[in-house]
């Protein structure tokens, strides 16, 4: 799958049919002694904390920014939670109230940001 000079082809042809192996899975050219490894390794289906089923190389990022049980912090509070629980939190979170220190009106903490431009 690369240009490699013509004087040079047919030992290079001979050579990858002898020594590389195209993954099935992901059409990557493997040497043919480390294809079950890398089958083993990239391929293998495994499940997220979240029950989801994927190939082992796609973990990682799943659980970094697409798992629902990943942690995630709290806009008001900064307590971390998983990830697929953080709106239902944050509206009740955001509903609570504080005394504004300049007009003395106690502020939903949702609205907490854009207040002062209100108050004056």
């Amino acid at each position: 799958k690369k240009d490699i000079p013509a004087v040079n082809f047919i030992i290079h042809e001979i050579h990858c049919r002898r020594n590389i192996e195209i993954c099935p899975y992901c059409s990557d050219c493997i040497p043919k002694s480390e294809m079950k490894n890398h089958i083993d390794s990239e391929h293998v289906q495994v499940t997220c904390k979240c029950r989801m089923k994927m190939e082992s190389s796609l973990l990682k990022d799943h659980e970094a920014s697409r798992c629902p049980l990943r942690p995630a912090l709290c806009q008001f509070c900064d307590l971390q939670l998983a990830f697929g629980k953080l709106q239902e939190h944050e509206l009740f979170c955001g509903a609570r109230t504080e005394r504004c220190g300049r007009c003395g009106r106690h502020v939903l903490l949702r609205e907490l940001r854009e207040h002062p431009r209100l108050c004056g």
